[in-house]
């Protein structure tokens, strides 16, 4: 039995190509295939350019029919790649820090904390409220394993769009300022007439796109009431 659903990305790990289907093994979800033509766009030369035993790749789930997982490798954005691949560092690195404290215990808890869902989520959850993180290791190692996070120092994952703010009002760069005044958690940086960059700043990749997807939203409200044209490249 799987938790995955249609519209997943996953990471996984190339098991075996038989024929045209290739084998995979998803991250803590068993075993999935990818026909062919998921594998890239247009005619495939070199199957080997793009998967081979053992190669650590990003997919999308299409399909689900009792243990069959239909999956595509092609259909996957390279956003989504980043994303997925930055979740898997960071769990890579909480789990390290679990099995560090606990020792002979980590396998043990590290299942449990799985069972509930991301590692790298629970902790962090922790760092606001330990009080599962303590039932579940005690409050010695509990505050062992905070300590470590909080030491480490945080990469910042940064999202950017390019966005589009066109009027041919007089008083168009008046209205356009006031659309942007009030936005204090993202950086806008001018390029060329009505072209503009915003970007947002987070230690957790899935925070700055939510942030981001936030501000552009209620800039496309202000830009409507504004009657300015505004798009998003």
């Amino acid at each position: 039995m799987t938790n995955l659903e249609v519209g997943d990305i996953v990471m996984c790990t190339v098991n075996r190509i038989v024929g045209t289907i290739v084998f995979v093994k998803i991250d803590n979800n068993g075993e999935g295939g990818i026909i062919l033509s998921e594998i890239a766009p247009g005619r495939i030369r070199n199957l080997r350019e793009y998967v081979v035993p053992k190669k650590r790749i990003v997919c999308k789930v299409l399909r689900i029919f009792q243990n069959r997982i239909d999956l595509s490798l092609r259909r996957v954005t390279q956003k989504e790649q980043k994303e997925i691949k930055e979740q898997y560092k960071q769990e890579k690195s909480y789990t390290s820090i679990l099995k560090s404290v606990l020792k002979n215990n980590a396998e043990k808890i590290i299942k449990e904390i799985s069972q509930q869902g991301k590692i790298y989520e629970f902790l962090q959850e922790a760092k606001q409220d330990s009080k599962k993180l303590e039932n579940l290791v005690g409050k010695k190692d509990s505050g062992k394993i905070l300590k470590i996070i909080d030491s480490q120092k945080q990469k910042k994952a940064i999202i950017k769009k390019e966005i589009f703010l066109t009027t041919t009002k007089p008083n168009g760069l008046e209205l356009i300022k006031s659309i942007f005044k009030d936005i204090t958690n993202a950086e806008i940086k001018y390029i060329s007439a009505g072209r503009y960059v915003l970007q947002t700043t987070s230690t957790d990749i899935k925070t700055a796109d939510k942030n981001l997807k936030e501000i552009l939203k209620n800039i496309e409200k202000k830009a409507k009431n504004s009657n300015i044209e505004f798009n998003i490249k």
